[in-house]
């Protein structure tokens, strides 16, 4: 027994070891690969001094790795998504933007042919108005995919793209903050898209998309124009559709109108739909809940995120900005999602009911999410670990 007991010492410290090494052998790998990425970015074109500064201290970001990997915990539910990105204060601040950046709006809607509310929904859903542009240093986040990541040629080209950047001097090295991607500025541009689609629109001979507001609206407008928008024409609107719809839908099975109106869709008054321009029916929470007729210049907006909650969350602010309502039809659920402020709140509710979260930010993640479930559970609710209004309530959310 003895004996054995030794042997799974033995094999203990054999393991740590070998892990110990097997570790060290991943960092030293990881550096090279750091250096060989400086290297090669000198040789396609990037100022010897950028590429110093930006990669000399680049260290393993877990978290970055995590991100490029892993699926969320659940899939967002519409309702949800359309809660926190088009709420009251997203629009009221919109409509403060509106007004301020008037001028520089109307400017980008005569140059680009894009209607300027929608330019400003994306820079509302993106940045929140350019206040939240994301937090990892961009150099570093493409530098660990190239190294650690799965599609390490993808981002070596991005990286490359983001420090030519900051080589013509369009963005200093300091202000290259982003998503864990690589996505950055005011209107999230990729640097490829950077690349191809930033425009300087102030006129200093630099576009940059991170301090200067007019370069950021007006190359989103050139991103949507190069996408397919076609001037004048509107992305969509609310319809209904008749009790019991078995019809197509989908945002790639388009259809002259009056071919939909033959299907019984309706405008919201209850005319039948009609002409010859091609449109989609999107029923985003299925056939009970708010359905839209989609036109070509939603298709421009879904491919600046390729995601129809995206796409539609845009359309929809947009026109919130315009001063129209709320969706006439409710989405099919009796547990609401809710806004950034009351997200918060939930948060601050957890912690004062004892459930340990972290420092509340109205932004939920894992730790949130336990706290939900253990407070679901403390009621009697199923464990969902969402941010709804049931548990908003019942933790005395008002």
């Amino acid at each position: 027994m003895l004996a054995f007991q030794r042997l799974k010492c033995l094999a203990a410290v054999f393991a740590i070891a070998v892990s110990a090494g097997s570790f060290e052998s991943r960092a030293a790998g990881f550096q090279s690969c750091i250096e060989n990425l400086k290297a090669q970015a000198i040789n396609a074109g990037v100022d010897p001094r950028v590429a110093q500064a930006a990669l000399s201290n680049v260290a393993y970001d877990e978290k970055v790795i995590r991100f490029s990997t892993s699926q969320p915990e659940y899939k967002t539910p519409i309702w949800d998504y359309m809660a926190f990105l088009v709420d009251d204060e997203r629009i009221s601040d919109g409509k403060k933007m509106l007004r301020k950046y008037d001028r520089t709006l109307r400017a980008v809607e005569r140059t680009y042919g894009v209607d300027r509310y929608v330019v400003l929904a994306v820079w509302g859903v993106e940045s929140d108005y350019g206040q939240e542009t994301g937090d990892f240093f961009v150099p570093h986040s493409l530098a660990n995919l190239a190294c650690a990541g799965r599609r390490a040629k993808y981002f070596r080209s991005e990286l490359f793209e983001v420090l030519k950047i900051a080589s013509r001097g369009d963005v200093a090295l300091k202000d290259l903050n982003g998503s864990w991607a690589g996505a950055f500025g005011q209107t999230q541009f990729m640097p490829s898209t950077y690349r191809r689609l930033a425009v300087d629109f102030d006129g200093d001979k630099h576009a940059d998309l991170v301090r200067s507001e007019a370069d950021a609206l007006a190359s989103t407008a050139n991103y949507l124009r190069k996408a397919g928008w076609r001037k004048g024409e509107p992305w969509g609107f609310e319809v209904k559709i008749p009790r019991g719809y078995k019809g197509p839908s989908g945002r790639k099975r388009t259809a002259s109108l009056s071919t939909w109106g033959k299907r019984g869709i309706t405008a919201l008054n209850g005319k039948r739909v009609g002409g010859g321009t091609k449109a989609a029916l999107l029923l985003p929470a299925g056939r009970n809940g708010p359905a839209f007729l989609t036109f070509r210049n939603f298709n421009a907006i879904y491919s600046y995120n390729v995601a129809e909650s995206y796409a539609l969350a845009i359309s929809h602010l947009s026109d919130r900005l315009k001063g129209q309502g709320a969706f006439s039809t409710a989405w099919p659920t009796n547990d609401p999602g809710l806004s950034r402020a009351q997200r918060l709140q939930l948060q601050k509710l957890l912690l004062r009911a004892g459930y340990d979260i972290g420092e509340p930010d109205g932004k939920v993640g894992p730790a949130t999410r336990a706290g939900i479930k253990q407070a679901e559970a403390r009621f009697g609710m199923t464990q969902t670990g969402r941010p709804g209004t049931k548990i908003y309530r019942a933790l005395g959310g008002r």
